[in-house]
């Protein structure tokens, strides 16, 4: 049921939901040549803060080979052309990346690298082993010209000298700095919001939605009504974006969306790396991080920790980023329902210390490095499609744009657009997305 609103003077836009599909579509709304600040009042609200759920928690890899293929090349386009207007690279940490898939085997924490006489090795400034023995040294730091033959046999490339050549297994790249590129999550949404706002956007934070309401035949929207401060308010609209993540279901039931957790950790290596984002296979050796067993259980009161297992093959992500930075991400579960709001999810601690522990297998710069941030969230996943639903519902003015999985960084920009689109002009004009329409999903 596409409905063009263009003939109506005045409308009242809600956006609910502060995370990158809300913040770009206020940003993209405000950009689109129907917009006009005196007829046009347009409202964000969001229940927490800016990018406080996933859009501030995910790893930030923009790629032309990502999914879905209808909106993906749309999408990558307006990164690069956001970055060149907005000064993303200082600003959210815009550039090209390597990307590849590693495969590696892990060592246990517990070992420490010596020389072949039992000394400890030094490595000097150029890289080289320093010593009585030091020809004597082989193979325990990555600048040696025999790491560097490793890493060369194992087809990795030269300035990817951060994970530990004995460890690597094999390379394959996945895509190069002409198909992939990343940003800071964080940095990236909240710039959005700020943009918008600058605009006219009324960004509200802290303004937890409770009910979209409708005209008395239920054709239509009518108002939203929401608490703030412990006061309820009810604000008019003629419009409703409905972005809100994972919690979409909470406000529209209809929408076939369900939530996935997924922790990940933030690591300063020892020293600056080189720009590559990595999905790694990692096999671990049998008993890995029996070290630990006795503090874990004690402390957090769990059954059993990883003491006595075999062999496993673990697959964390791991995403250099700029400013001394790493990102990675583990697996994800349904083992704690959603909560009513971002700020309440709950953070599983010995999932966190897992990732730490799976990559510093692998790595001495991350091992030696600083966590600094331990975190989880939730991620929209539509059931029983890949996602996401972006489009125009069977109620007029309703306009849903949700449940973009691990790709809703990548894919937040073309999907504000097309929200902007689907908003001034009843229909999508960037890109063809038949294939994502929320009336074929509910």
């Amino acid at each position: 049921m596409a409905t063009n609103n263009s003939a109506v003077d005045t409308r009242n836009i809600i956006i609910i939901g502060g995370g990158i599909i809300g913040c770009t579509s206020a940003y993209y709304l405000t950009r689109h040549p129907s917009y006009d600040p005196a007829k046009h009042k347009i409202t964000l609200l969001e229940a927490t803060k800016i990018a406080g759920g996933a859009s501030g928690k995910a790893g930030g890899l923009l790629a032309l080979w990502a999914y879905p293929s209808s909106i993906v090349p749309l999408s990558y386009k307006l990164h690069k052309q956001l970055s060149d207007e907005h000064g993303g690279e200082e600003r959210w940490g815009y550039r090209a990346v390597h990307c590849g898939q590693v495969e590696c085997v892990g060592r246990h924490l517990k070992d420490v690298k010596q020389a072949s006489n039992g000394k400890l090795s030094v490595e000097g400034k150029d890289g080289e082993m320093n010593g009585e023995d030091s020809k004597e040294h082989v193979g325990l730091k990555k600048r040696t010209k025999d790491a560097m033959s490793k890493l060369r046999a194992a087809g990795v490339p030269s300035d990817m000298d951060w994970i530990d050549p004995a460890s690597l297994r094999g390379y394959d790249e996945m895509g190069d700095p002409s198909t992939t590129a990343q940003v800071h999550p964080s940095q990236f949404t909240t710039a959005m919001a700020e943009l918008a706002a600058e605009k006219g956007v009324d960004v509200q934070t802290g303004a937890s939605v409770d009910s979209i309401n409708y005209t008395p035949d239920g054709s239509a929207v009518d108002s939203v009504t929401y608490t703030q401060h412990g006061s309820s308010h009810t604000l008019p609209a003629t419009d409703i974006v409905l972005s809100a993540g994972p919690w979409t279901r909470s406000i529209y039931p209809d929408a076939p969306i369900e939530a996935l957790r997924a922790h990940s950790v933030t690591i300063r290596p020892s020293r600056p790396v080189s720009a590559y984002a990595l999905f790694t296979q990692i096999r671990l050796p049998a008993g890995f991080g029996d070290k630990n067993a006795a503090k874990r259980v004690v402390s957090k009161g769990m059954p059993t920790s990883r003491a006595g297992r075999g062999e496993q093959i673990v697959t964390p992500e791991i995403y250099a980023r700029p400013r001394n930075e790493v990102y990675a991400c583990g697996e994800g579960d349904h083992l704690v329902p959603l909560p009513k709001s971002s700020d309440l999810v709950e953070v599983d601690e010995q999932r966190c210390q897992d990732i730490v522990d799976y990559v510093a297998s692998v790595s001495d710069e991350l091992r030696d490095g600083e966590v600094t941030a331990r975190q989880a969230c939730y991620l929209p996943n539509v059931v029983g499609s890949g996602g996401p639903l972006i489009g125009l519902t069977d109620v007029k003015g309703l306009v849903m744009a949700a449940g973009h999985t691990c790709w809703g960084i990548q894919n937040g920009p073309g999907t504000g657009k097309l929200v902007s689109e689907f908003v001034f002009d009843g229909e999508a004009k960037s890109a063809k997305i038949k294939g994502l329409d929320p009336r074929m999903a509910m």
